[in-house]
């Protein structure tokens, strides 16, 4: 597939971008062969290639989420700077 020097000066407008007489050949030039390999990656046969979300077999890497004893809420708080209401109170950052 071509890609004109029109539509490479229409593409660099679009992306406001400058690009010299010499940069649009060069352009043309690449998107045309960029084009070419992207249309022959889609002439591959993949009918018989079953749908992949991971290239590994994996299945669930999470842990199970169980409930573990933790810190006493007012031992944590008590040592926190400032807290008001069973929450820790920080500074705003704006």
């Amino acid at each position: 597939m071509s890609v004109s020097l029109d539509e490479v000066k229409r593409i660099a407008s679009l992306a406001r971008l400058a690009i010299s007489e010499e940069e649009s050949l060069s352009l043309a030039t690449e998107l045309s062969k960029i084009l070419d390999f992207a249309q022959a990656i889609q002439q591959i046969d993949t009918s018989n290639i079953p749908a992949t979300t991971h290239v590994l077999d994996i299945v669930d890497v999470w842990r199970d989420d169980a409930v573990k004893p933790s810190l006493d809420r007012e031992t944590v708080l008590k040592q926190a700077p400032a807290a008001e209401d069973g929450c820790f109170i920080a500074p705003k950052i704006v």
